[in-house]
């Protein structure tokens, strides 16, 4: 990564006051990740440069557009409930999680900002519940991306393999732009295994009629769920020039609408 020669005012941790005093922002963007293995190649912390970056990207994107829109740091923990098995999987509860964000939406309102984007990078954040609860309760205006769940024009087309966790799309992603923390062979493969994962003894669950919380150290081998051998650095800057159109014109309609008695319904 090229180091940064001045500061973006759109990253909260790198604008200071003086700008902040003179240039408040309509939208917020929060970036939530986790702390876990991914596969035997991939950083604990997978989800959280996936989240950070994105949110880097997409919001200097809106920026550029005249969006006033200002990315939080990311929230390093996520819910490991179902990973509490392998070591280091830094488990907060959904209710913790939940108290921590709305605490977050608190200074948000308090701050003037009535417009949050969460933006998350992990399948064990289930945030629904939470923006139901907080629904009528606050004056800000949240919403969710689970920005895995949007790229589905990718597969065929950029992606052989649907990526459960750490398969082809995350590894492509940190090859592209961490690629110093992917773990490889002597000969240069990944230390990753097939990402295969077992089939419940019940029909009904593999049909996904019924649904259950996965114990993972059981669904899988090494915590992987996906193929991850098809990754190149390529795909994943493919991927990041998809999330940067879609979801940075996205922030820059959210900065421009009129929060009114209909919003955000026309």
């Amino acid at each position: 990564m090229d180091q940064q020669t001045e500061a973006r005012p759109w990253i909260l941790a790198e604008a200071n006051y003086a700008y902040t005093k003179e240039n408040p922002y309509e939208v917020a963007v929060l970036p939530l990740g986790a702390t876990e293995p991914h596969n035997l190649h991939l950083p604990y912390g997978t989800d959280v440069f996936e989240g950070t970056l994105i949110g880097e990207h997409i919001c200097e994107a809106a920026h550029h557009q005249g969006a006033k829109v200002v990315l939080l740091p990311t929230i390093p923990y996520g819910t490991e409930t179902n990973l509490r098995e392998f070591p280091l999987a830094m488990n907060l509860n959904p209710t913790t999680l939940f108290q921590v964000i709305k605490d977050l939406v608190a200074s948000l309102e308090k701050s003037g900002v009535r417009k949050l984007l969460l933006l998350n990078s992990h399948g064990g954040n289930d945030l629904k519940p939470m923006l139901r609860e907080l629904y009528g309760t606050t004056r800000v205006q949240i919403f969710l991306c689970n920005w895995y769940q949007i790229i589905g024009d990718l597969y065929g087309s950029v992606f052989e393999n649907r990526d459960d966790h750490a398969g082809e799309v995350e590894t492509s992603f940190i090859l592209a732009y961490f690629p110093h923390l992917v773990g490889k062979n002597a000969d240069g493969t990944l230390i990753a295994d097939q990402g295969a994962t077992a089939t419940s003894r019940f029909t009904a669950i593999n049909a996904g009629w019924v649904s259950i919380t996965r114990p993972w150290h059981l669904l899988t081998t090494n915590a992987g769920s996906g193929n991850p051998h098809a990754a190149t650095a390529d795909k994943g800057r493919q991927l990041m020039e998809f999330l940067i159109e879609h979801l940075g014109g996205f922030i820059v309609e959210l900065s421009n609408s009129t929060i009114d008695e209909r919003f955000p319904f026309a």
